[in-house]
């Protein structure tokens, strides 16, 4: 049955209830003061003593590529030596008695997605899961009705609901997420998108990992891979990048004890702490990695668990430039938000969190911004032996910049390839070699990013699904 917009719960709540971590506001007064001082001090900087600026910057922009470069490094050595995502084997969870599971919320948001809906209803009718402990939630927007006429047509088994989620701004994903979550009455709940293909034992494996952890986990990631990966260059890239996040990455800063940012789908939570937390930030474009720094704040924990859920890589290039930007401004939206009180934030996290919150969200943005200035800056040495250029790079600074460009470039194509051999696509390791090609895209989508979150901060990006089918 649809729920009607009259009965629909306040899809402003998280702003009402938490607005000091809503990205509702892009810059506080604060961080706009700061921002202007800052300005200023560079200007002031730049024009009395321009050659000792441009030298400080330059130096520090290397020293943080060395840093982000060895951080990286660090993850995944660390995630290669201390496994962190629970097991279970087949026999292990054949045995959790039905009578026994908790009951289950499942949230599918989905707008104009018609074209993949009804795979969607036969891949998550194959979780092996009770139905009647299921509550398989279709968010569809109200102003949605092609997507919501597919789903009228389908004959939906009696685990699913057709919600309609009133028709209101910001249209997000965790807008039409916090309608599912504030009507739940389940113990756990999951998030997948419309085009997911989650493994049919992942929400029992979620269970029998919930009751062999504290109550401080509130939060299991599944990793995430794709079902096309072979369809063009793009989705092989993707397919790295993925693997490498997923697999490496994530479990490297579980394995520290510091907070990740979650993905868009397939987190499972445990309903009364993702309540008490106040659901997903519907101003935040990234509203997964949001809510995994806000859980880490509040003194709750995520880890990953060893079970994949298969979706569709973007293999066209204008909707992964659109998703891509969306992540970055998202990112950036994130490291504002949470560094509106930064002393604050460093006591919640400590030191090492801390620090590794700046790397892997902050760092993200800053690196994708970066390199095309260090690019054309190469580019213009070659073909002009330009002496400004030259005179950037004295001998400490010249040594840490072929550092960077030797090993750290090294290391980034390094990560790609051992994501690419950790999950078995041998064939894929020749594509992942170019992946500095993908940089250049993502730092394109970056600066784009970088100009919407001023001229259009909550706008949410649709990814376009079954646009390539669902063949390797």
């Amino acid at each position: 049955m649809a729920v009607t917009p009259s009965e629909a719960v306040d899809p402003l709540q998280f702003f009402r209830e938490h607005p000091e971590e809503c990205a509702y506001r892009t810059l506080t007064p604060p961080q706009r003061i700061a921002g202007m001082l800052g300005l200023v001090a560079l200007a002031v900087l730049l024009w009395r003593w321009p050659a000792a600026t441009l030298l400080g910057l330059n130096g520090a922009a290397i020293v943080f590529y060395v840093a982000h470069s060895l951080y990286k490094l660090w993850l995944i050595w660390i995630s290669m030596s201390r496994p962190v995502a629970l097991q279970f084997t087949p026999e292990e969870v054949a045995k959790l008695p039905d009578a026994q599971l908790p009951t289950y919320t499942i949230l599918v948001p989905l707008y104009r997605e018609a074209l993949v809906l009804p795979r969607l209803v036969e891949h998550l009718s194959k979780l092996d899961y009770p139905p009647d402990k299921l509550d398989i939630q279709l968010l569809m927007e109200e102003d949605d009705h092609t997507t919501q006429e597919a789903c009228a047509a389908l004959r939906l088994p009696p685990q699913f609901r057709a919600v309609v989620v009133p028709d209101s701004q910001p249209k997000t994903k965790p807008k039409a997420c916090n309608h599912g979550l504030y009507t739940s009455r389940s113990d756990l709940l999951v998030i997948y998108d419309a085009e997911d293909r989650p493994e049919p034992d992942q929400l029992r494996k979620a269970v029998a990992a919930f009751a062999a952890l504290p109550p401080q986990v509130a939060c299991l990631q599944a990793k995430l891979n794709f079902y096309n990966q072979r369809r063009n260059l793009l989705t092989r890239w993707f397919t790295s990048e993925y693997s490498a996040w997923f697999d490496l990455f994530l479990p490297g800063l579980t394995a520290c004890g510091w907070p990740i940012p979650l993905g868009g789908t397939s987190n499972h939570f445990r309903v009364p702490v993702l309540q008490e937390l106040g659901g997903w930030d519907p101003f935040n474009v990234t509203e997964d990695c949001d809510l995994g720094i806000r859980l880490h704040k509040k003194g709750y924990l995520a880890t990953m668990i060893d079970s994949t859920t298969w979706e569709e890589a973007n293999g066209n290039f204008l909707s992964w430039f659109r998703q891509r930007s969306r992540w970055v401004k998202g990112y950036i939206q994130t490291w504002l938000v949470h560094m509106r009180q930064p002393l604050a934030l460093m006591r919640q996290l400590g030191t090492g969190a801390f620090s590794s919150f700046h790397m892997t969200i902050g760092g993200a943005v800053v690196s994708f911004l970066l390199n095309p200035v260090y690019w054309l800056m190469t580019l213009l040495w070659f073909l002009t032996r330009s002496g400004l250029i030259a005179s950037l790079f004295p001998a400490p600074i010249y040594a840490l910049g072929v550092f960077c460009l030797l090993v750290a470039n090294f290391v980034f194509v390094y990560v790609a390839v051992i994501g690419c051999l950790n999950r078995g696509y041998y064939d894929l390791v020749k594509y992942a070699v170019l992946t500095p090609l993908y940089w250049l895209m993502m730092s394109w989508g970056a600066y784009k990013a970088l100009a919407q979150l001023i001229t259009r901060p909550h706008y949410w990006e649709k990814t376009d699904h079954g646009m390539l089918g669902g063949a390797s």
